[in-house]
């Protein structure tokens, strides 16, 4: 093979892929449930503590705690960006599949949501997030224990609030 040819081949490969429409072999990251840009920032009336609750969610925090069921279904290292594909999840993205599940569609200051929130705010007290969901379950010192302690004490608030007894 000469220095000419050899210099060829990268072109010669790339254009036969583009004209069989072939443009990678890697397969495409599938479409997050919502885009990053959708999510609905904090305002003084969502970190109210008394937000009208429905029972979807608490079916929202039971669909979350069954996604993280065990430790190795939790990512400690979240970066806010989940896919139907997933197979771990962080806490944002079980409570981003498990609202997906119940509603059809991610809220991303839905009631069930904010409670967790203010779950982590009780269990780290002092500490300043810039994203609470995503902030606590990547702190060095968060255990998969704690991450369902949250989920947990939320869903206890939750139903309480809305009369509720666990069966």
């Amino acid at each position: 093979m000469t220095r000419v040819t050899r210099a060829m081949l990268p072109m010669t490969i790339a254009v036969f892929l583009a004209a069989t429409g072939c443009s990678s072999t890697r397969a495409p990251r599938p479409a997050p449930y919502a885009p990053p840009s959708s999510y609905t920032p904090s305002s003084p009336e969502l970190e109210q503590r008394d937000i009208p609750l429905t029972t979807q969610d608490l079916l929202i925090l039971d669909r979350a705690e069954a996604i993280l069921s065990d430790s190795t279904k939790w990512n400690h290292h979240d970066d806010r960006v989940c896919t139907p594909a997933d197979t771990t999840w962080s806490l944002f993205c079980a409570l981003q599949r498990a609202s997906v599940e119940v509603l059809g569609v991610y809220d991303h200051r839905r009631a069930a949501l904010q409670e967790v929130r203010f779950a982590i705010e009780a269990a780290a007290p002092g500490k300043q997030f810039e994203h609470r969901l995503r902030d606590y379950n990547n702190l060095p010192t968060t255990r998969f224990e704690d991450i369902k302690r949250v989920l947990h004490a939320a869903r206890q608030r939750v139903a309480y609030r809305l009369g509720v007894t666990k069966e």
